[in-house]
């Protein structure tokens, strides 16, 4: 009994270690397959990407240089374009607080001219047009009186003499 079963635990080990060698074969032809697949892949990249990869970096390597002097450039252009924004704000602000200067002035020389001829034309209506009037009155009263006092006609009355007054 002993070498019965020696022989079946053999037997069933053979056959164990010949399911694990087709496995085994069967994973090493998968395995080159895939291997062959990826050197394949592999050949692409190196064929199609690297270079594409290079002429980037190259670009890139080529490129910088200047864009940096294109962001230097774009830099110092801000700070000299803020610089005389800045200038002609100030300018600006100068002339706008001049021309309000001006205009106060102006208007205070308007008002003060304004209010001395309103105080000459009183002078003037007080000290010579309203004695002229009173003399004219007078002159023109002495004149009528005159007339009368030496005029040989008698005063005429009647409806005709109010019909040329009020037609006066």
């Amino acid at each position: 009994m002993d070498n019965t079963l020696l022989t079946i635990f053999v037997i069933v080990a053979a056959v164990a270690i010949l399911l694990q060698m087709f496995i085994l074969a069967g994973m090493f032809l998968a395995v080159r397959k895939t291997s062959a697949k990826v050197e394949t892949l592999a050949e692409e990249v190196k064929t199609k990407v690297l270079p594409t990869a290079e002429l980037a970096h190259l670009m890139i390597t080529e490129l910088r240089p200047k864009i940096e002097t294109v962001a230097d450039n774009v830099s110092v252009s801000t700070t000299m374009l803020r610089t005389q924004l800045e200038r002609i704000d100030a300018t600006l602000t100068d002339i706008v607080d001049r021309t309000r200067l001006q205009v106060i002035r102006a208007d205070e020389f308007v008002n003060s001219t304004m209010d001395k001829l309103e105080e000459t034309r009183e002078v003037v209506q007080r000290t010579v047009v309203s004695p002229v009037r009173h003399i004219t009155g007078l002159m023109h009263g002495f004149r009528t009186g005159m007339e009368t006092f030496f005029s040989r006609q008698r005063p005429r009355s009647g409806p005709n003499v109010q019909q040329d007054e009020m037609f006066i």
